[in-house]
């Protein structure tokens, strides 16, 4: 038996809870244990990795639900107004965010308009829309249909909602383009600083399994529920990516009773397919940093430029900050997933129970959530080259072209998400032979071990 896992309350009186004791599987290590009763702000992690489990929030789906219509009326005032108005030599340009992705359409580079659509436009009101539909419905007497459908897929996409990410693109364009043309901030712009400041305290203030709770509680599931819940693990018992409920997918046609999502106790394929997208991204980075990502040509003369000579460039020109941030998420972090993803592949592939398998093992959980929050900050870059494409273009004054290296930079920024999406980190635990009932399989080992992980 498996001690509780370490609550956190935040500084307040003792106040009844809001949840009760439930048996989950950290999905990062696969220990399965019990999260007690939790009552308002109180977080919970796992008591073996450390691993975020729950965080409760005072009302979350009210408030959930006002931050996000601020956010889409932001976001709103984002795609309607006006993003930056340049000028030089008496030509004026107005722009708005899809400037960008229609410009890049023109030349030719319509996979890169579909990448910068999807991560600004399209995840992001599918995130907002969706989320409104399932909390309004919740808060209403009538319930729309498919709540747990609507919030599955609101969750999913949602991930690759890059708003925060936009912020910073806007904000490097701005300085690069100081020196070139005369600069005009839009009220798009400012919508989006306060946009961006509404998203972190919308995540902040939400409690994503409560509101599988409420749907649960009001009979939208996708089969029975067990009742009573599970209390310790059992064979073939698993953890569900998607709500977090513990069952035995066996017993449902492989399916989450709550959500209706495929439940698997291991992503599919995990080790084959992060490998695949691992050595596709690293082919795809060398033409990324080899091909030109934007052509500057300014009263006719230019050359093309490289994600490392726009670093020299911003060197030579004493923007030493923004250098740094364009050499680290352009060129680093892209290396630094690939490494990182290789790494902890490799201490799978090689790895035998007692033999150096359990060796800086939360170290290497740590490196993993690491890997899988920081790869979206890549397309600063791609968001920068496709507002300057759109703003700069004044005849044989000043033109500035997106070039074939940013699509295979973009198409590497996707594949190392996807990578670290299909990577299992518990597959690091199973290798070292710290969860009884995944052990390798071998002629020495008997049924599968019950009761919880020790």
């Amino acid at each position: 038996m498996s001690r509780a896992p370490v609550v956190e309350p935040a500084p307040a009186s003792v106040v009844e809870p809001v949840t009760e004791p439930q048996l989950h599987e950290c999905p990062a290590c696969g220990q399965f244990q019990m999260v007690p009763a939790l009552g308002p702000n109180m977080r919970s992690t796992c008591v073996r990795c450390g691993t975020f489990l729950r965080a409760t929030r005072s009302d979350p789906i009210a408030r959930h639900l006002a931050l996000t219509f601020a956010a889409l009326v932001l976001f709103g005032i984002v795609w309607l107004g006006m993003l930056m108005k340049v000028s030089a030599v008496g030509i004026v340009h107005e722009t708005t965010l899809d400037s960008g992705p229609i410009e890049l359409v023109n030349r030719g580079l319509w996979p890169l308009a579909l990448a910068v659509s999807f991560t600004t436009l399209f995840a992001s009101a599918t995130k907002f829309l969706g989320t409104i539909y399932v909390l309004g419905g919740l808060r209403i007497g009538w319930l729309p249909p498919n709540l747990r459908g609507v919030f599955r897929v609101a969750r999913k996409v949602g991930t690759w909602s890059m708003l925060e990410v936009l912020l910073l693109g806007v904000f490097v364009a701005y300085i690069k383009l100081g020196d070139l043309v005369t600069i005009e901030l839009g009220p798009a712009v400012y919508a989006l600083g306060v946009l961006t400041v509404v998203l972190v305290w919308a995540e902040v203030a939400f409690d994503p399994q409560a509101v599988w709770e409420e749907i649960e509680r009001r009979g939208q599931t996708h089969a029975p529920t067990p009742i009573p819940r599970l209390q310790e693990h059992r064979p073939g018992a698993a953890g569900c990516e998607t709500c977090g409920l513990v069952c035995v997918p066996a017993e449902n046609d492989g399916r989450c009773p709550r959500c209706g999502a495929r439940v698997h106790e291991r992503k599919p394929d995990s080790f084959n397919r992060t490998w695949a997208f691992v050595i596709a991204a690293a082919v795809l980075y060398v033409p990324a940093n080899v091909y030109p990502v934007l052509t500057v040509i300014q009263l006719g003369a230019g050359s093309p430029s490289t994600i490392l000579g726009g670093v020299e460039e911003l060197l030579a020109a004493e923007q030493y900050p923004l250098a740094v941030l364009v050499f680290f998420a352009s060129i680093l972090v892209p290396l630094f997933k690939l490494v990182g993803l290789g790494l902890m592949l490799g201490t799978v592939q090689l790895a035998k129970p007692g033999r150096g398998g359990g060796f800086l093992l939360r170290q290497r959980t740590a490196l993993y959530h690491v890997v899988a929050w920081i790869g979206r900050w890549s397309m600063i870059d791609i968001f920068m080259e496709s507002l300057l494409g759109a703003l700069v273009q004044f005849g044989a004054f000043v033109t500035i072209d997106p070039g074939f290296g940013a699509l295979a930079f973009c198409a590497v920024v996707f594949i190392t998400i996807l990578a670290a999406d299909a990577f299992d980190p518990r597959l690091m635990w199973d290798a070292a032979g710290r969860n009884p009932h995944r052990l390798p399989p071998g002629p020495a080992l008997a049924a599968p071990v019950p009761g919880l992980a020790s």
